[in-house]
């Protein structure tokens, strides 16, 4: 196989790390109504600022290190990478809001835009963190793996439980770690209160390709060893569905410890619930998986 990288995959693989590093970076955000009520008395004014306000810390942090693999070049390079960035931005924070139906068809225009430039802040400056920051780990993987790959890889992949039950820690862990503070708000009833059952599904759909995308498509950490890693579990597909399944579990245990779901709420209630936690509870376990 060709070692030469396609410039559509260099591109690719850039779109995939900052939609993976907006959601790591913004999912408490999204999950916090204050943010959605600013945005709908926030003037245009406000909005400007907001964004003018994320396209400077992004031309910050695409200064310090580049938007794309390279290093930085020149600063029309820097301009139109942070612009692709900031565009990157509104469009995942527009289909995250859209998503948990923070947003919909009937809101005011202005309504709708002031939700979606706040939520785009948080978003903008995760997107800038994934590409200059937590990719930096990954751009050392090639020599370093291979001179201690074989001591790592034995280390970390002799036992298939052992590679297996690390990441159902790692997932669990992560998935506390991102929605426990979520999980004691009113977002989250807020959230789940009239969701037809097509919105649940997409919710889920959502939460299972943001898992695989932030560990098999975002090159965060040693992304190829995870890949090649044996376990009970262990190809990708299996392994996201698993690992959903795991933060699924998580959350609905931390809506239970803080009195969000009891024993005689409706079925439905606990699928709703659990399924809108669920989404930042996969995101945290995802990440606990590419940390741990």
């Amino acid at each position: 196989m060709s070692n030469i990288e396609s410039p559509w995959r260099n591109e690719l693989d850039d779109l995939m790390r900052g939609v993976a590093g907006a959601f790591l970076f913004g999912i408490p955000f999204l999950y916090t109504m204050e943010v959605w009520w600013k945005g709908n008395f926030t003037s245009p004014q406000r909005m400007i600022f907001a964004l003018l306000l994320a396209y400077a810390a992004l031309l910050a942090l695409n200064r310090a290190a580049g938007f794309r693999k390279e290093e930085s070049g020149p600063w029309n390079r820097t301009l139109g990478d942070s612009a692709e960035a900031l565009a990157l931005a509104l469009v995942t924070s527009t289909v995250s809001l859209a998503v948990i139906g923070v947003i919909q068809l009937d809101d005011g225009l202005d309504a709708t835009m002031g939700r979606i430039i706040m939520e785009s802040v948080p978003f903008s400056i995760g997107i800038g963190v994934a590409n200059n920051f937590l990719h930096k780990a990954q751009e050392g993987d090639g020599e370093s793996s291979s001179k201690g790959k074989d001591a790592t890889s034995h280390q970390w992949h002799d036992h298939s439980w052992h590679g297996t039950l690390a990441d159902a820690g790692a997932t669990a862990l992560g998935a506390t770690l991102i929605a426990f503070s979520i999980a004691p708000t009113d977002e989250i009833p807020m959230i789940a209160a009239g969701l037809p059952p097509a919105r649940l599904l997409l919710i889920i759909g959502t939460s299972l390709l943001l898992s695989y995308i932030i560990v098999f498509e975002a090159s965060f950490g040693m992304q190829q060893a995870r890949i090649e890693q044996p376990g009970i579990f262990q190809s990708p597909i299996t392994e996201t569905i698993i690992s959903y399944l795991i933060s699924l579990l998580m959350a609905m245990a931390m809506l239970w410890l803080f009195q969000l779901l009891r024993a005689g709420d409706p079925a439905s209630q606990w699928l709703s619930y659990v399924i809108v936690l669920g989404l930042p509870a996969t995101i945290g376990g995802a990440a606990g998986r590419i940390a741990f």
